[in-house]
C-alpha cells in the first residue's frame, strides 16, 4: 500500500508518497509566503496552506496506481492559532509559533496565574509563542474576533478537517497549546478557564497513529482516490521528525536544524524539569518527551548568507572555514526571541567579539557555532536531569551540511547518527499513515524496521575540549545583555 505524509512546515509544504516497507516514491513541494505585519509578528493564511496541499497533490499522485493509497496523514507546525466562525470561515490571519507579540499575556500566565499552577495544570510553563497566549491575545486586542470563534485549531488540524470533516487534533501537538493536561492526554479545566474557552471550541484528542476519519467524498473525487483513504491523526512537526528518524520508546535524542532547532528526547515515563525550561509533551509514539526547542536555528544561517551577506552558494561559503574552536567571534541566534532555555522574547541576535581582523568566514562560522552552542543550552538542562545522552540522530536542512554536524558532534562531544531517509516529519506522518493502516503494529516496530543509520560523525577529543572553553564563554553573553535586551523593544 501506499501512504502520503503532509509536512505542513513555515515556508512551505512538503508532501511525500511513502510505500509500506519505506521507500518514498516521490516529493513535492509548494511554498506560500509568510507575514510579518509588525516587527516580532509572524503570519500565515491558513488558506494558503490548502491551497499549496490541493496543487501539490496532482503532481504527488501523478504516475502512481491511485487505488494503492491507503492513508494520509500530518507533521505540522506547532503553537499556531487557527481560529474559525460558525461557518467555518478563518477569522483571521494564522499566529505562528515564532509570533512574539504575547510577551503581555504570556507575563500575565507566568507571573500572575504563576508558572507553579501551569506546571500543575499542563506540565509546561507560558511561552510567547503557545497557543494559550495568542487566543488571550486576541480576547485582549481583537475582542470582535474572539467573540467569534467557534473552532480553535493548531495548522496542521486545519488540513485535516477540511480532507475528512472531523474536529481533531493529536497529543503531542495539543500538547504545545498550554491548554492540554500533557499527563492524563486531556484538555485541562482549569486553563480553558483561564483563556475563556468552551470545551466544544476545541477538538477532540487523538493518539497520533489513530485513524479521525475518511476522505471527504468530493475531494477523493477531485484527487482520483477511494473514499476509503484513512485521515490520521498526525503529529506535531517535532514528534513527527523523531518518528521519521526513530527517537521512539526510552532515552533517545534527536536534534533537528530547521527554520528552528530543537532538541528531542523520548521517554516512556511522564516527566517535568524542575524549572520547566524544557517543554513536556505527549510523544506520537504513544509515551512522552522532553524538548528544548531555539525558534532561529536554519533561519539564522539563511538570513546571514542570503540577506546580509547575499548569496545562496552556503557550500561555498563554509569551504574556508578550517579552524574549528578557535574562532574569536560569537553569535547569539535570538533573531526571533528564545525559548528553550531563555523564555525571553526581547531576546536578539548580536555578533560579539568583532575587530579589525574579523573576517567574512568568521562570521559565517559564528553563526553555525552559535546555533550549535544554544542547543547546548537545552543539553545541558536535559544532563542536570541525569538524563545520559551519548549520541543524537540529526535531522533538518542544517543536517545536509558536513561542516555544521561536525561542529554539533563536537560542541555536544557527542556521537551525531545520520539516517538514510532525512525527509522530517512528511515521513514520520506516513509511518503514522502506515501504523494507522495496519501495516506495522506499532508505531515503535515501524521506526525499528524503517530507519537506518548510513553514518556517524565522532567528535574528536582535541576539538570537543576547544569547543567545551568556548562554549564557556558562550553562555556568559546572553545573561550579560538579558537587560539591555529589553531595553530595545
Amino acid at each position: 500500500m501506499l501512504y502520503i505524509g503532509v509536512d505542513l512546515g513555515t515556508s512551505s509544504v512538503k508532501m511525500l508518497l511513502m510505500e509500506g516497507n519505506g521507500t518514498i516514491q516521490k516529493v513535492v513541494n509548494r511554498e506560500y509566503d509568510l507575514h510579518f505585519p509588525n516587527p516580532g509578528w509572524s503570519e500565515q493564511h491558513p488558506e494558503d496552506w490548502w491551497n499549496a496541499v490541493c496543487d501539490g497533490m496532482e503532481e504527488l499522485l501523478s504516475g502512481c496506481d491511485k487505488s494503492q493509497v491507503a492513508g494520509i496523514s500530518f507533521g505540522g507546525q506547532m503553537h499556531g492559532l487557527v481560529i474559525l466562525d460558525e461557518h467555518d470561515q478563518v477569522i483571521r490571519p494564522a499566529i505562528l509559533w515564532n509570533d512574539g507579540r504575547t510577551t503581555e499575556e504570556t507575563d500575565y500566565l507566568n507571573q500572575v496565574i504563576g508558572k507553579d499552577k501551569l506546571s500543575e495544570y499542563t506540565a509546561n510553563i507560558a511561552f510567547a509563542g503557545f497557543t494559550a497566549p495568542k487566543i488571550l491575545w486576541v480576547k485582549n486586542k481583537e475582542p470582535e474576533n474572539f467573540a467569534k470563534i467557534n473552532k480553535i485549531m493548531l495548522p496542521k488540524d486545519y488540513l485535516a478537517y477540511l480532507l475528512s470533516g472531523t474536529f481533531c487534533t493529536d497529543v503531542s501537538d495539543a500538547s504545545g497549546m498550554l491548554l492540554m493536561d500533557v499527563k492524563n492526554k486531556c484538555w485541562s479545566k482549569e486553563m480553558m478557564d483561564i483563556c475563556d474557552v468552551k470545551r466544544e471550541q476545541l477538538a477532540d484528542i487523538y493518539e497520533s497513529y489513530e485513524v479521525v476519519g475518511t476522505l471527504k467524498p468530493a475531494l477523493a473525487e477531485k484527487f482520483g482516490l477511494s473514499k476509503d483513504v484513512k485521515i490520521v491523526a498526525g503529529a506535531g512537526d517535532n514528534a513527527a521528525a523523531a518518528i521519521g528518524t526513530g527517537t521512539v520508546g526510552d532515552g533517545k535524542c534527536n536534534i533537528s536544524i530547521g527554520t528552528s532547532g530543537t532538541v528531542f528526547i523520548s521517554s516512556k515515563e511522564f516527566g517535568v524539569d524542575e524549572n520547566n525550561a524544557l517543554h513536556a509533551f505527549a510523544h506520537a509514539d504513544g509515551n512522552y518527551h522532553l524538548m528544548g526547542c531555539m525558534l532561529s536555528a536554519g533561519s539564522c544561517n539563511k538570513w546571514w548568507l542570503e540577506e546580509i551577506i547575499d548569496t545562496e552558494d552556503f557550500a561555498k561559503e563554509q569551504a574556508p572555514i578550517t579552524k574549528l574552536g578557535e574562532n574569536h567571534v560569537f553569535f547569539l541566534p535570538y533573531l526571533m526571541g528564545e525559548r528553550s532555555p531563555h523564555n525571553d522574547a526581547n531576546a536578539r541576535g548580536t555578533f560579539t567579539g568583532l575587530s579589525l581582523d574579523s573576517s567574512r568566514t568568521d562570521m559565517t562560522q559564528a553563526v553555525l557555532e552559535g546555533v550549535a552552542f544554544a542547543i547546548r543550552d537545552s543539553f545541558e538542562v536535559a544532563k542536570a536531569l541525569g538524563i545520559p545522552i551519548e549520541r543524537s540522530k540529526i535531522s533538518g536542512g542544517g543536517a545536509k551540511s558536513p561542516l555544521w554536524k561536525k561542529i554539533f558532534a563536537n560542541v555536544l562531544n557527542i556521537k551525531i547518527d545520520v539516517i538514510v531517509t532525512e525527509e522530517g516529519p512528511g515521513y514520520g506522518g506516513a509511518i503514522l499513515a502506515a501504523v494507522a493502516c495496519g501495516e506495522y503494529a506499532s508505531v515503535e516496530e515501524a521506526a525499528n524496521k524503517l530507519v537506518q543509520i548510513v553514518e556517524t560523525i565522532e567528535p574528536e577529543p582535541e576539538l570537543a575540549a576547544k569547543y567545551e572553553a568556548q562554549y564557556q564563554k558562550f553562555k556568559k553573553i546572553y545573561p550579560a545583555l538579558k537587560g539591555v535586551f529589553s531595553e530595545l523593544v
